[in-house]
């Protein structure tokens, strides 16, 4: 293979989108795992049909992949992550010349199917919140940072994966804000309540620093380089909350932690931290809050994005009139 054909190789080149979504899109690593998973799937498909060259991507061959996922029965939400993916592939291929035009452009897949977000009420949230107080009166470590992971969840509305990235110094208690990092390396400062510093002053008072001190009697002699190494790349040290072990807490940890608390609610739908991030924005506006407002607090970049939530204040109205009113 000479050094042309080696450049336009498929999976080359989708490596070489991988690496400019990475560094100049920002996306969050979320994002840059869904891009990675669904463009090694569409390469592999394309090699089985004889193509391994980018200029033999075409119209016809993003067509039959996404077909070839329906007849597999896929979730539609999955088929039309699968369409995005390759269109930003496809339409980068034609920005930086490998294409001569961009084949995703027409591309067409079904909509994920529209499901309103789970909410809480403010009772059973009030209930879990008393349940995990009474967990955290008697100091256990993780009780304490369970109490204040929920508050912050709740009070600031945020995302799991900016919860886990909030440094300790990225908390003005005075002022009751927390500066975040959200998609696209956006940074934003949000407020909380009282309720919620009271638990972050006892994690980091009285909890944090027993995990903390978990993870420097771990490291032994033997494990110091390599506990030194792991504090470095995931700033352990700076870290917010941490995990049993003492190093950073991360995202699945905190999904554990809210799932095992919404798990015996009454409703349908997800189970895990954004419950409470949808939840926070319902109240909200239920509360009478500006739906621009509400947009800046969850960083949208879209108010359409928002207002998806005056549909679930619009839908838990419809349901109090039918069950409330006698001639619903």
């Amino acid at each position: 293979m000479d050094g042309t054909s080696d450049a336009r190789d498929l999976e080359r080149v989708v490596d070489g989108f991988l690496g400019h979504a990475r560094h100049a899109r920002g996306l969050s690593e979320q994002s840059l795992r869904a891009y990675a998973n669904d463009l090694e799937q569409f390469v592999g498909f394309a090699a089985a049909r004889g193509v391994a060259d980018v200029g033999g991507v075409s119209l016809e061959l993003l067509r039959d992949w996404l077909w070839e996922a329906d007849q597999r029965s896929l979730a539609r939400a999955t088929i039309a992550r699968r369409s995005s993916s390759v269109r930003a592939f496809t339409r980068w291929a034609s920005e930086t010349g490998l294409l001569a035009s961009d084949p995703g452009v027409r591309l067409r897949a079904p909509k994920g199917a529209s499901h309103l977000p789970r909410v809480v009420s403010t009772d059973q949230v009030r209930a879990l919140l008393d349940g995990l107080a009474a967990r955290a009166g008697t100091d256990d470590p993780g009780a304490l940072r369970d109490l204040a992971v929920v508050e912050l969840l709740y009070a600031a509305a945020i995302r799991v994966s900016e919860l886990v990235g909030i440094d300790v110094v990225d908390v003005d208690r005075s002022r009751l804000t927390v500066r975040v990092l959200g998609k696209g390396g956006k940074e934003r400062v949000v407020p909380f309540g009282v309720p919620a510093r009271d638990a972050l002053e006892a994690w980091l008072d009285r909890g944090r620093p027993v995990l903390a001190a978990r993870r420097t009697a771990t490291g032994g002699a033997s494990g110091t380089a390599r506990s030194t190494s792991a504090s470095a790349s995931d700033g352990t040290e700076r870290a917010l909350f941490l995990g049993d072990r003492g190093g950073r807490l991360g995202t699945r940890s905190a999904y554990r932690v809210v799932a095992r608390l919404l798990q015996d609610l009454p409703g349908e739908g997800p189970s895990g931290p954004h419950t409470f991030r949808h939840t926070a924005a319902t109240h909200l506006l239920d509360g009478g809050a500006d739906l621009r407002a509400v947009q800046e607090l969850l960083g949208h970049a879209s108010l359409g994005t928002t207002q998806i939530y005056t549909h679930v204040s619009s839908a838990r109205l419809r349901e109090v009139y039918r069950t409330a009113h006698p001639r619903a």
